[in-house]
């Protein structure tokens, strides 16, 4: 499965921000997908995540700000980042967990990263 992020840039802080995310798999087999963040010198974190039925959560520290959603009949994953703060600088991933086929378990893919830059 290959994934693919866009949408990233330099943004002023409490700016906006749309990142997108699509996957080379069939909407019906997609479980979850999730966003996630990796600042410089720090570990990769969960962002927010969204399943097949609809459900989201979030990292306390966007809660209120950032909003997960999909497009069904595009099969993209958007995360709306608002009131961006420079603490939100890093490199996003987007990572799809998909059903494998009709074989048991998941596969977990992740896409190459797209860089947010909020400035001060």
């Amino acid at each position: 499965v290959q994934v693919v992020e866009s949408g990233g840039g330099l943004v002023q802080a409490g700016g906006s921000l749309e990142l997108a995310c699509e996957a080379s798999v069939s909407e019906s087999m997609i479980i979850a997908v999730g966003w996630h963040r990796q600042a410089p010198g720090k570990q990769r974190e969960s962002v927010a995540q969204i399943t097949r039925g609809g459900s989201t959560n979030y990292e306390d520290s966007v809660k209120g700000r950032f909003t997960i959603s999909r497009d069904y009949a595009k099969n993209r994953v958007y995360l709306q980042m608002r009131s961006l703060k420079p603490e939100d600088t890093a490199v996003y991933y987007c990572n799809v967990r998909s059903e494998v086929g009709g074989l048991p378990g998941f596969s977990d893919d992740w896409g190459q990263g797209t860089q947010v830059t909020v400035s001060a």
